[in-house]
């Protein structure tokens, strides 16, 4: 079993930045994948960026390099590092953390992307 916790969510101004945060903690092994996803309300869950052990990266189109995803593997930690901010990017954020034959998901953390 892998527990995740992510951090870092709130409001924001329109154009300003969050730097979210997930720990894994648990079974950790060395192959593994992980990321973010995304759900608005009334909204289905959607990508947002992914990142292997070997640091490979996976955004959604949307992203448009406004958001960078990195990892520190000694600390089991993923980051998402969001700038220019917009209304449309306030959602729920949800960490996840996949390996063979298993994916696991932290609880979100929210952000508010409001004047």
């Amino acid at each position: 079993q892998v527990r995740l916790v992510e951090s870092g969510g709130g409001l924001v101004q329109p154009g300003g930045s969050l730097r979210l945060s997930c720990v894994a903690s648990g079974s950790i092994s060395s192959f593994n994948t992980m990321g973010w996803y995304r759900q608005a309300p009334g909204k289905q869950r959607e990508l947002v960026a992914l990142i292997t052990s070997g640091r490979t990266t996976n955004y959604a189109d949307y992203v448009q390099g406004r958001l960078t995803i990195s990892r520190d593997r000694t600390k089991h930690t993923v980051y998402l590092q969001m700038n220019g901010l917009k209304p449309e990017n306030a959602a729920v954020y949800y960490c996840t953390y996949r390996r063979l034959g298993a994916t696991y998901w932290g609880q979100g953390t929210q952000v508010t992307v409001t004047s």
